[in-house]
């Protein structure tokens, strides 16, 4: 595994809808672990391809339990992820990103969403992902519509250094 460059706006590929995958060979797996890794190192909760340069439609996203810090946190990686169903209700949240440093913004999302695509593996996959997953999972699929945070704010401002250490990509 290797830690790949995390690219940043103005960048064209964070602006591009990003291709379809369609081969799971060895060097699809080598980005699906370099990308878990990258996330990790970041530090972030999510990553979608095209913030490592890579115009292909696939996501990773790990978080642990907002009301328990102790429980394990839980991987999930999306290829040519689609939203089938969301909610009526939505919510607004902080959002930043790791491809647009130093800023934050409030951004209304659905509440819950049923989403499927297929395993890193190729094998399809559905979830039903609420709240905080859910918010992670629209932040990462813009990323594979060429959408960015900024886009969708209400509001976008510079964090302090305190708010940087309580909002996450």
């Amino acid at each position: 595994m290797a830690l790949r460059e995390i690219v940043l706006v103005p960048e064209p590929v964070l602006r591009r809808k990003a291709n379809k995958v369609t081969t799971f060979d060895k060097s699809f797996q080598q980005l699906v672990d370099d990308m878990i890794e990258t996330m990790r190192a970041a530090p972030g909760v999510g990553l979608a391809a095209p913030q490592v340069g890579i115009s292909q439609r696939l996501l990773v996203m790990e978080f642990g339990d907002e009301e328990d810090e102790e429980a394990p946190k839980k991987l999930f990686v999306f290829v040519n992820p689609e939203i089938v169903k969301s909610s009526e209700e939505k919510v607004t949240g902080v959002e930043a990103c790791l491809s647009v440093p130093g800023m934050a913004g409030e951004v209304e999302r659905h509440q819950t969403l049923v989403v499927k695509g297929l395993n890193r593996f190729g094998k399809p996959v559905k979830h039903k992902l609420e709240g905080w997953t859910a918010r992670i999972f629209q932040h990462e699929n813009d990323h594979l519509d060429g959408v960015l945070f900024t886009d969708r704010a209400i509001k976008v401002w510079q964090p302090s250094e305190e708010e940087i250490e309580n909002i996450h990509d």
